[in-house]
């Protein structure tokens, strides 16, 4: 029996409020998952990543990594679109990710510097505002207060949650006028033309992503722009008629050795798609490294940024 337009919105509804129960509960699985013995919410290291402290500051370069990470840069990419309405050609797009603003001494001011002063039409944040869950997240709240005193946006902001976020950000965030995006979509008009934006949910760890719930609503054919954490969904979003995908997570590996590249990229996708620009069929995508570092805070050849993307109609 083929079902009615009000039965379709019923299961919608169902499998969207679904999603937000499976991310509730893997929260409070990641919020218990502590050692028996602990009583702080300290982040714990690993051997690896003690391993990796001691050996680079016994060779000197520890320092050298921690000024890297707090040295953003800022890169100035085109995009062009024969789909692209008219009225959006030169739209400037401020994308962010990987913030990570765990206390870190200098951070908070260098991310600031990079943006400050910078025009654009509208910016995009694509996850990870911070890297230990197991803290509150005051030092959050006070490094997105900064970035926003710092943004010159003239259509708002955008954001999704990454693997690192809890949403009980949601709510703070939504109160410093950002718009949060979680399985949903956002139409933007100008000139009678529109473009729309797709958020999804993480899909790196969560997988609490729907690319379809996010769409739902979208004309055929419209020009859409999606927010996604990683890049683990190109080949769903090449599915869907994507335009264009944003995303970070992987922070271009940050650390990659001279003619290796990236050591570690933490994505379930071709090294091709981790990092920087590329292209999918007809699909177009970036891949930012990141404003932020996490694990611990060095970088080498692998430096963090802020991207300004102009769209352009071919």
């Amino acid at each position: 029996m083929a079902l009615t337009k009000l039965d379709v919105a019923r299961e919608t509804k169902l499998t969207r409020e679904a999603l937000w129960r499976k991310r509730l509960a893997m929260e409070t699985k990641c919020l218990r998952r502590r050692r028996a013995d602990d009583k702080s919410a300290a982040y714990h290291e690993g051997p690896r990543i003690k391993l990796s402290r001691a050996l680079l500051k016994m060779v000197g370069l520890f320092a050298k990594g921690t000024r890297n990470a707090n040295s953003p840069v800022f890169r100035e990419l085109t995009f062009g679109f024969a789909t692209l309405p008219a009225a959006f050609d030169g739209f400037r797009i401020l994308h962010l990710s990987d913030f990570h603003f765990d206390d870190r001494p200098g951070f908070v001011e260098a991310m600031a510097g990079v943006i400050e002063g910078v025009a654009a039409d509208l910016c995009v944040l694509t996850g990870d505002y911070r890297f230990n869950r197991q803290t509150p997240c005051r030092s959050v709240y006070a490094g997105m207060r900064k970035l926003l005193s710092s943004l010159t946006v003239r259509d708002g902001i955008l954001a999704i949650l990454g693997n690192n976020d809890m949403s009980d950000c949601i709510p703070s965030f939504r109160a410093m006028g950002i718009r949060m995006l979680v399985n949903e979509r956002f139409e933007l008009a100008r000139n009678g033309q529109s473009i729309w934006f797709a958020g999804v949910d993480d899909p790196h760890e969560f997988h609490c992503d729907s690319l379809p719930h996010a769409v739902e609503a979208i004309p055929p054919g419209a020009f859409t722009i999606l927010l996604a954490h990683s890049p683990e969904i190109i080949p769903q979003a090449a599915e869907h008629g994507i335009d264009l995908y944003l995303c970070g997570h992987t922070h271009g590996g940050q650390v990659c050795l001279p003619r290796i590249g990236p050591l570690y990229l933490n994505a379930r996708c071709a090294r091709t798609y981790a990092a920087g620009v590329w292209r999918y069929g007809n699909l177009q995508g970036f891949t930012t490294t990141g404003i932020g570092a996490s694990t611990f805070p060095v970088r080498f050849n692998c430096p963090p940024e802020a991207a300004i993307l102009t769209l352009r109609q071919t």
